[in-house]
């Protein structure tokens, strides 16, 4: 893999979410079902997304980050907040041009296809519900055209998933959702069910689409890594909400958030000096239910460097420089600290 993800290709407003909150009731009983109590899964979450930019949203496992994927293709409806896709207002649609124009790629490339189905099928099938080719000679074209752009032969087109490898399968995935020609793509763990040699060319294929096409990423992933890679700038997320939105390489080299601190510190190093000496920031307890957040910042429970307003009162995401910050240690008039477990750049 290159060192340096794609540039965007235009800088105007693709994508705006706006306080976006999407919440589960829990209830009890068979037939006669009472609630107990919401899954606050997603609860106030903003950002937005430039054309031909790559955002990488990330945090520990039940943070609510494929879930605000799945809400912004409205896949979840959305309790509250807003969702402006080019321009237009999609929270409560559940059909429209828009669902053409926004497509994904699964985490899971062997669940993800039908496996009764062949790979021609298979791609060609958003061709067939949006009709969008006029006759079965150029629908086959396109498929044949498709397969080709990811990196596969036309001639695998009549076979069936089960005769692919993973990251062939996941090659699929991809040409699927750019049949219609998307201007978003959100790629939900795309790579974290792959080899660590077979991410790196899903990866390589995903940021070629990107240059050629002037494609728009809102990448899902837990491997900091991977997204260190392809992200041009990088959301973290906490118990539902973004607690740090920063250019890639500002994130890595100097993270504000104590919860952004303590992820990168857990990457490794690949020098050993380097590894042995850097400062860590462990974490102590469990990450709170999100049926039960604690009040104030989410994070205070388990911060080394929580303080007497950080119990009651919840810090907004607020601009700090050239990122956002949604933590007191940064407030306005705060100066600010500089991070203990900044990860090796």
């Amino acid at each position: 893999m290159s060192a340096e993800a794609t540039k965007p290709a235009r800088g105007d407003e693709l994508l705006r979410v706006e306080d976006l909150k999407v919440h589960f009731p829990l209830t009890r009983g068979v037939v006669f079902q009472r609630e107990i109590g919401i899954v606050k899964a997603v609860d106030g979450v903003s950002f937005t997304l430039q054309r031909g930019e790559t955002l990488g949203l990330v945090g520990e496992s039940g943070c609510g980050k494929s879930t605000t994927s799945l809400a912004v293709l409205r896949m979840h409806p959305a309790t509250a907040g807003r969702i402006v896709f080019e321009g237009e207002d999609i929270t409560r649609q559940t059909r429209g041009l828009f669902r053409r124009r926004m497509q994904m790629v699964y985490q899971d490339p062997y669940g993800s296809l039908d496996p009764r189905m062949k790979v021609a099928d298979i791609v060609g099938e958003p061709l067939v519900i949006h009709k969008a080719t006029p006759g079965r000679a150029e629908y086959r074209e396109r498929v044949a055209g498709l397969l080709a752009t990811v990196g596969l032969l036309p001639a695998m087109a009549d076979r069936y998933p089960h005769e692919f490898s993973g990251g062939q399968r996941q090659r699929i995935g991809i040409a699927r959702a750019l049949a219609l020609e998307p201007s978003l793509v959100i790629c939900d763990e795309p790579v974290s069910a792959l080899d660590v040699s077979i991410q790196a060319q899903v990866i390589n294929v995903l940021m070629e689409l990107q240059e050629r096409l002037a494609l728009s990423y809102l990448f899902v992933a837990h491997d900091l890594a991977v997204v260190r890679h392809i992200s041009h700038r990088i959301a973290v997320m906490y118990l539902g909400r973004i607690v740090e939105i920063a250019a890639r390489d500002d994130l890595f080299r100097e993270p504000l958030h104590p919860y952004t601190q303590a992820l990168l510190s857990a990457v490794p190093v690949a020098d050993p000096e380097v590894e042995a000496a850097r400062p860590r920031t462990v974490l102590r307890g469990e990450v709170p239910s999100v049926l039960r957040p604690p009040p104030g910042c989410r994070f205070h429970p388990r911060c080394p460097q929580a303080m007497a307003v950080c119990r009651t009162e919840a810090p907004p995401l607020a601009r700090f420089g050239s990122r956002q910050v949604a933590c007191h240690l940064h407030g306005p008039g705060v100066i600010p600290i500089r991070p203990a477990a900044a990860a090796h750049s």
